[in-house]
Formats: structure tokens, sequence, C-alpha cells
């Protein structure tokens, strides 16, 4: 129960929708003409527990003979459908829905959110309603504040089926169409005194007198002594409207508080923005009149629902008012399994293995008494003991049985011992049957269950495993259905206690992801001078959605591994950008660390790198030192140096080459006319030649032994020789090989002509 923000009466002023003791007396007659299925509920849930044979039934055994057995088959078969859950758990996510620019506020609101997952305990508290959801069909969790300012804001429970009433009239899952929803508690009166100052007399008057306390004080102490509040108390405890024994227990004097929550339905005006925003229309705001006058906004009436709470012990009223929260939900969750068609009334797997699990445990039962248990044909006085005595002696291995010896001696007396062993057979396969029939109605089977089973290969195996999943997704649907409205409930309360103060949410990074700071209802102004806020937390519409991807620890071993088989093929430089994402997936508490130190690593660099770096390094520290135009400067002149050098140097080439070739036209006309060489000697001597002293060396040449080919005919042809008349003979006659014409000489060299002349090469040519 949520205690907080309960107002005293002389604060709290008269509300027309306030119920009335009437209308709560009308929800408790109609709670009492509901379906009774919490009876029923209690004993599956017994056999889920382990906790199969009743009282008489165990007499019944005990008075004859028979053994009890329970082999418990139910509880095994929950347990491995409450660790399918665990294992296929997820996270919330909150998503933005289908608004621009509202992704920092939604990835801020999923911090917030997974934050309060785990301190409120979300989790478990889904786990423990899951467990009565799979066996009975309905399990409940409360999303509330936490009362203890000490203690983290919200918080999480379970809540057990026996302590919440609803209407049964209620068509939808989440109870948003119900008109009340009760909860009982028994406490004690000096705690809830506490919670209700204002009735602390009333409070403690039943705490000394019971809820007769209204007779046990004298009539005029009431009306000159007590206070207002305490006498409105006695009329309505004399007219004892509600049952005494339905809320004060006379033994451990407690009483039953009951939370009422209820639901009153008003016709309101509201107005519908553009971008379909509903809100409730309210005359004192200024925004709104103008945004109705200009018709911006669409102006109609609607009928709405308003959610109250209130506080009753038994006929007292001890609170009235409207809802702490700003959703419009009851704050009690229910999960559900299966529901009835015609009485909505809830049910699990559990209504389905009662009977085989009976016949079960029966069956053992009589297979061990039919292996212990003997039976006798005796003639009346055929043994000297009483007939309890002969049955306690019978059925023992050592029994020792004295027989009448006088009796035995008549005719026709008899004394026989069997022991019957037919049916054992049968009993063997009934138990069976039994075993499979657990599996059968339940939708779990052995594999299923981590039990060896019917499958012989890894195929089937798996096959059978997914065929129990198949058989449970109604019922993990409707267990998602109610952890994702749990969230939603949470996140109401984030939402509301952030408000519209600027605030700056932190997101934590991992391994992978560094920090990042959302500022959310940040104020603004616009390019026209209005003020707005970016990030507005209450204009941003978000849903509560589950994440697709679980966060076990082996669901993160199996990404593990297939990430590490997909990066096997990739290259080098590819694996180590993943390196990363796969130590993130790693469950060791440091591999935040491990990630920093493998990127540290990777940014190292390479000695070139290194060398390079320092080049650069220098190069900028001569540049800001001025020393970097003198550089400029001495490389333009060593640059020219170098050119002027290599002229010299080339210049002195063609000067030797010259002189060289020179030299060879001189020793060639010198070799052609020898004539002129003393010629030459007295032009130089009155030039002034004087011989260098000492003499250069001989250049030595090469020669060659033949000389080089002159008169080429050109074009050249391969084959053909030298051009006619450059080995100065005679021209020779061209070869004609054409019978029919003979070479006939154009010019007359000879006096004969053709066959005349004596042979073929004194003929002219053609």
């Amino acid at each position: 129960m949520d205690a907080t923000a309960i107002k005293s009466p002389d604060t709290q002023a008269a509300d027309e929708l306030a119920i009335t003791l009437e209308e709560y007396a009308e929800f408790l007659m109609e709670i009492e003409e509901q379906p009774h299925w919490r009876a029923t509920a209690d004993k599956e849930m017994d056999y889920a527990d382990g906790n199969q044979l009743a009282s008489d039934l165990l007499q019944r055994q005990r008075d004859l003979g028979i053994p009890p057995a329970v082999e418990d088959l139910v509880g095994p078969a929950l347990l491995s459908i409450q660790g399918y859950e665990a294992t296929i758990r997820s996270d919330w996510r909150v998503t933005a829905n289908g608004q621009t620019g509202g992704q920092d506020i939604a990835d801020a609101l999923n911090f917030k959110l997974n934050e309060a997952e785990r301190h409120s305990k979300a989790d478990a508290a889904c786990s423990n309603a899951f467990r009565p959801q799979i066996a009975v069909g309905l399990g409940w969790v409360e999303v509330k504040r936490e009362s203890d300012p000490f203690k983290y804001p919200y918080r999480c429970t379970a809540v057990h089926r026996r302590e919440i009433d609803w209407d049964f009239a209620a068509t939808e899952d989440d109870l948003s169409d119900a008109r009340y929803l009760r909860r009982k508690r028994w406490l004690v009166p000096k705690r809830i005194a506490m919670v209700f100052p204002q009735h602390k007399e009333l409070i403690l008057s039943i705490d000394r007198h019971g809820p007769g306390w209204w007779a046990e004080q004298a009539l005029e102490a009431v009306d000159g002594g007590s206070s207002t509040g305490l006498s409105n108390a006695w009329g309505e405890a004399r007219n004892r409207t509600v049952q005494e024994d339905r809320w004060y227990n006379p033994v451990s004097k407690q009483v039953c508080l009951v939370e009422l929550w209820y639901r009153r339905w008003v016709s309101v005006a509201v107005i519908t923005s553009p971008d379909g925003r509903v809100v409730e229309y309210d005359e004192n705001n200024l925004a709104h009149n103008i945004a109705v006058a200009s018709g911006t906004v669409k102006h109609s009436m609607a009928v709405v629902a308003r959610v109250r709470r209130s506080y009753w012990l038994g006929p007292h009223l001890m609170h009235d008012g409207p809802t702490s929260y700003t959703h419009n939900h009851f704050p009690y969750v229910p999960f559900w399994g299966f529901r009835e068609d015609s009485s909505s009334v809830p049910y699990g797997y559990v209504r389905g293995m009662i009977f085989p699990q009976d016949s079960l445990n029966s069956g053992i039962s009589k297979l061990r008494w039919g292996m212990a248990v003997v039976r006798t044909e005796r003639t009346k006085g055929a043994v000297d003991m009483t007939d309890a005595q002969f049955r306690r002696q019978v059925g023992r291995v050592d029994a020792d049985i004295v027989l009448n010896a006088e009796h035995m001696a008549r005719n026709g007396a008899r004394f026989d011992v069997k022991r019957d062993f037919q049916l054992n057979a049968q009993h063997f396969q009934l138990i069976q049957d039994s075993r499979q029939a657990i599996q059968r109605v339940s939708a779990v089977t052995s594999g299923f269950m981590g039990k060896e089973g019917t499958a012989r290969s890894g195929l089937q195996e798996q096959t059978q495993v997914e065929q129990s999943n198949q058989s449970l997704a109604r019922m993990m649907d409707n267990f998602r259905a109610g952890r994702s409205m749990v969230g939603e409930l949470l996140l109401a309360m984030i939402v509301e206690d952030l408000g519209d103060k600027p605030q700056t949410i932190i997101i934590e990074g991992d391994a992978v992801r560094e920090d990042r700071e959302v500022v959310i209802n940040k104020p603004e102004v616009d390019e026209l001078g209005y003020a707005y806020l970016s990030n507005d937390l209450q204009r941003t519409r978000l849903q509560v959605a589950l994440e697709d991807v679980p966060s076990t620890k082996s669901y993160r071993g199996q990404q593990l591994n297939a990430m590490s088989e997909a990066v096997k093929s990739l290259p080098a430089q590819y694996q180590a950008a993943m390196l990363p994402f796969m130590v993130s997936l790693m469950d060791v508490p440091f591999k935040k660390d491990v990630v920093e130190a493998i990127r540290a690593a990777a940014e190292q660099e390479s000695p070139e790198a290194v060398e390079k770096r320092i080049e650069q390094a220098v190069k900028d520290a001569l540049q800001k030192s001025g020393v970097d135009v003198k550089m400029r400067e001495l490389a333009m002149k060593e640059r020219k140096s170098e050119s002027e050098i290599a002229e010299i140097q080339a210049r002195a080439v063609q000067i030797g080459v010259q002189a060289a070739y020179s030299a060879m036209q001189a020793g060639a006309q010198v070799a052609q006319m020898p004539q002129i060489a003393p010629i030459a000697d007295a032009v130089m001597q009155g030039a002034g030649y004087r011989s260098p002293t000492p003499g250069g060396d001989d250049p030595n040449f090469p020669t060659v032994d033949k000389a080089a080919a002159m008169n080429i005919r050109s074009p050249y042809i391969q084959g053909d020789g030298a051009q006619p008349g450059s080995e100065q003979l005679p021209p020779a006659v061209q070869q004609n090989t054409s019978p029919a014409y003979p070479p006939v000489p154009q010019q007359g060299g000879s006096p004969m002509q053709g066959i005349e002349t004596p042979a073929t090469t004194d003929n002219l040519g053609a």
C-alpha cells in the first residue's frame, strides 16, 4: 500500500466525487458474489509447492496400511518455465513516439528507467508474480512510491492474490475499464494510527475494545468528551454495515485496512492540437483561451475517468481523495495466465496437472503397498492370536505366527499366505503414463527441463525445445504485456519527478560508448524573441517498449561466440576494429579498462611514424623561431651553386670533345695530305705555340679492324649490297630470267648485241 500524499480532513476540501459508505458496501457485496476461485487456486499452489496429499487422504491410507508417496512433477515443470523466463529477460527501452528531436529525451529517460529498474527491484517483483501467473493464472505487482525517505524513491513489490479483489466486469487486461480494485492488509492498530493521525482516537479505541468499542464507552463520554470524527465513527460502527469478522481479528488484535481504488466518469472539455496532442481544457490558462479563440486547436467534450483512492477500516473512512499519480491506471499491475470464457476466472498450467499428479502418487503408493502386502486365507480359529495381532505379524518379513493345532487338525481347516505380483506390471505402466501425461498437459518436455528425454540427436532435442517455446508463447506474451505496464508506471513517476525544471542527466557509457550529457527542459529563446524549452519533457510523447535483445549472461555468451566466428574471416585491420565490441560482451568486471588498453595500443605509432612526427616537430619549431627563411635562402644558394658546378663540368666535357674532334680532323688531313704537316707546324710556331711541359697523356681512342660502310644504298635493302658505283666498277648487267626476253643493252658499248656477245656480263643493262 502507498500511504503517501494523504491529506488530513482539515486541509482537504469537500469533494463531490468522494465515495460514500453505501457505495463501498455495494462494492463489498458485489465482491462476495464473485466466483469463488481462490480456494481452487490455493489448492493448485499447494500442488506446485509439493503439498499434494490431503489430511483425510493420509488418514485413509494410514487406516489401510498404504504408505504415502509423492513424486512431485508439477514443481519441476514450473521451475523450468521460471528458468526460461530468467534466460530471456529483457531490458526496458524508451522510444520517442513519432516526434522529431525527442531521441535525446528518450535516451535520458531510458537511463533513468534502467536505473529505476535495478533499484526498485522491478525484475524480482515481476519474476515473483510470474510463478502464480503460470501456476494459477494471476499474479500482481504493485508500483508505488517508497514512503521511507532513506530508500530509493520507487518500489515494485509482488502482491499475493488473496489481498486483491477487482471488478470482474472489466474486459481490458490492464483493468483500464475497471470500476474498482480493493486491497486488504491486516495490520496492528498502532501502525495504522501513525499513518492517519487524525483518526488516532478511533483506531486506538478499536485496539482496546474491538469492533464493539462504541458499546463499551458511555454515551455521555462519546457525546461530550470525544472529537467530532469519533462521534461520526460511533454511528457508523453502530450500524454494522460491514461484518466484524471481515475486518477485526480478536486473537491477534489486528484490523484489516482496505485500500480502495475506484474510478469516477466525468464529462470534461478537451482541446486537440494539430499534431494530435490532446489535453484537458483549463479556462484559467491564457494559452488555452488564446488557442481556442484563434481556432488553432479543436475544442470538444469527452467523458473521461478520474482515478481516486480511499482507505477504510471496517465501516470507517480514513481517507478519500484523487490519485497521487499522473497516470490513469491503478498502481497494481495484473499478470494474467489464462481466463475462462464465461466467468473470466483465471487459471494456469497446474489445473491440468492435478489429475495425472494424483494418479502418479496413488499409483506409486499402491505399487509399494502391493509389493509388501500379503493375502491370507484361513478358517476362524486357525491362529492363537487376535485378528489385529495377526494382521500386524503377517505383513512382516520375520513374522512369527502360532497356529492352533486343535483347529488345524479338523477337517476343512485352512491357513494360506499368498503374495500376488500379477498387477505390478500394469501398475508400472500406469505410472509411466501418468508421468508422460504431465508433460503433455503442461507442454514442458524433458529436454526443456534439462533432463534426458526421447530425443536421440541434437536436432531432435532442439526441435522439442522449440515446440515447448511455441506452446509457452501465449503465456510469455501476457507476461511481457504486464512487465511493459510496470515500466510505463515507473516512467510516469520519473517524468512527474523531473517536471519542467532544467536538469542535466549524465548518461553513463560502457566499454564501447563514452559518457554523454543530456540537458532537458533547457530554457532558450528563438529568433523572434519568444522563450521556449528545448528537450521539453512534458511535451514529448514517449512509450516503453521491451528491448529485442535480452541482457542475460548466457545470451551475451552466444553473441560473443557468433561474433567471434564472424570476425575470424575478416582482415586484420577489421579484426582490430571489432575487438572492443567483442570485449564488451565478455562478463569481466574490468572490461572497460581492457577496451581502453586495446585502444591505447592501437593508437601507438610505428618507428617510422615516430621519426616523421619528430621531423615535423623540428620543422614547426624552426618555423616558429624564424630560421625557416634563412634555411630557404641557404637552400636556394646551394641549388644555384650545384647548377653552376654542373654547367662548368658540362662545358669541360664539351671542350674536351671539341678538342678530340679537332685532333681527329687534323690527323685525317695529315694522313690524306702529308705535305700540309710542315706548313701547319710553321703556322703554329709563328703563332707562338709552345709544347706543354709535361706533355699530355695518350687519349688512346679505340680503333676498329674494318672501316665503316660507305656509300650505302638509300633506301637500304637487306642483302642487296652496296650502292651501284660505289665500288668504282662498271655497272653490272641486270639479270633477266625470262627465256622469252633476253637482256638487250640500251647503249651501244659493243658492236655486238644479245647473243652475239661472248659472255652475259658484257651485256648492257636493260
